[in-house]
C-alpha cells in the first residue's frame, strides 16, 4: 500500500508541473484561440537558460531564476512580435503550423548551444527527505507542488479581478467586440505569450532541479496536451486539475504495470489513451466551454 501511496505523491508533484505548462496552453488559447505546440520548447529554453546562468556563469540561483523570468518575457515578446503578429487575420491552422515550426527552431538552437547530453542542476534545497504520512518526500517535490499551487491562485485572481485579465477574457470571447471597446488586441496577444513563456520557464527550472535537463525536455508539451484536453482548453481550473490527474494516472499505471505484470513504458502511453477516451466522450473537457453550432 505504501508503494502506491508513494506513486500518488510523486504523481501529484509531476502533475503540478504539468499543470504549470498547461496554464501556458490555456492562457494563449484564452487570448488568441491558438493552440501553441511550442509550449514544451518554451519549458526547455527556460530550463537551459537558468542552468547556464547558474552553472556556467556562477550566478546565484535566485538571481539566475529572476534573470530567467526576464529572458522569458523577452522571448515571449519576440515570438509574438516577429513570428505571430504578421499572421493576425490568417487562418488558425496557419498559426498552429507556425508554432510547430517554432518548436523545431527552439529545439535546434538548444542542441546547438548546449548539446544533447543530460545536464544536472546544483542542489538548491536540502536533500534530507520530509516525512508525510510516514512516507519520505523530497523537499524539492514539496516546493514544486507549493509553487504550482501559488501560481494557479495568482493567475486565477489575475483573470478574475485585474483589468488586464478581464481584457484578456473579453478578447478571447470576441476579438472584434473587445477592440471596439478600446482594448488593444495586439498588446493582449503579446501579454499572453509573455505569461505563457514565464510559467513554462518556471516549470522547466523545477523539472531541472528534480530530474536534470536534456534536449528531449521539449517533448513535455505533447505529454501535457492530454491534461489540457481533459481540463478544457479555456479553463484555468481545468488545466490545474487535468495536470494533477494525468500526473497521478501516469505514475500509478506505470508503477502498477511494473509491479503486477513486469511491464515498462506504460507511463508514455497512459495519458494518450485517456486523451482518446476524452475526445470520444467529452471533447470540450471537464471544465471547458461547450459550444453548440446550429445549422
Amino acid at each position: 500500500m505504501e508503494y502506491y501511496l508513494q506513486l500518488v505523491i510523486n504523481g501529484l508533484v509531476v502533475g503540478s508541473i504539468y499543470s504549470l505548462v498547461a496554464l501556458g496552453f490555456v492562457i494563449i488559447y484564452k487570448a488568441t484561440k491558438v493552440v501553441n505546440f511550442a509550449q514544451g520548447e518554451l519549458v526547455m529554453a527556460g530550463a537551459y537558460v537558468c542552468f547556464s546562468l547558474t552553472v556556467q556563469f556562477q550566478v546565484p540561483f535566485l538571481a539566475a531564476f529572476v534573470m530567467t523570468l526576464a529572458f522569458s518575457v523577452v522571448l515571449g515578446l519576440a515570438v509574438e512580435r516577429l513570428v505571430l503578429r504578421p499572421l493576425i487575420g490568417e487562418p488558425v491552422i496557419s498559426v498552429i503550423m507556425v508554432t510547430v515550426g517554432l518548436s523545431s527552431v527552439l529545439k535546434a538552437l538548444v542542441q546547438l548551444l548546449w548539446g544533447t547530453q543530460l545536464r544536472a542542476y546544483p542542489q538548491v534545497l536540502p536533500q534530507e527527505p520530509v516525512f508525510i504520512a510516514g512516507l519520505p518526500v523530497s523537499p524539492v517535490y514539496i516546493a514544486a507542488f507549493a509553487l504550482s499551487a501559488v501560481l494557479f491562485l495568482v493567475f486565477s485572481a489575475f483573470f478574475k479581478y485585474s483589468r488586464l485579465g478581464v481584457a484578456m477574457r473579453a478578447t478571447a470571447l470576441d476579438q472584434q467586440a473587445a477592440q471596439s471597446m478600446g482594448i488593444g488586441i495586439k498588446n493582449i496577444f503579446a501579454l499572453s505569450w509573455c505569461i505563457a513563456a514565464v510559467v513554462s520557464s518556471i516549470g522547466g527550472v523545477i523539472l531541472g532541479n528534480i530530474n536534470g535537463i536534456n534536449s528531449q525536455l521539449g517533448h513535455l508539451g505533447l505529454k501535457v496536451f492530454p491534461a489540457v484536453i481533459l481540463g478544457g482548453l479555456d479553463s484555468l481550473l481545468g488545466a490545474a486539475l487535468g495536470g494533477l490527474i494525468i500526473g497521478v494516472l501516469e505514475n500509478v499505471c506505470d508503477g502498477a504495470a511494473k509491479d503486477l505484470f513486469g511491464l515498462g513504458g506504460v507511463r508514455e502511453v497512459a495519458a494518450f489513451v485517456v486523451l482518446v477516451v476524452i475526445l470520444m466522450i467529452r471533447p470540450y473537457g471537464l471544465f471547458g466551454t461547450k459550444q453548440i453550432e446550429r445549422v
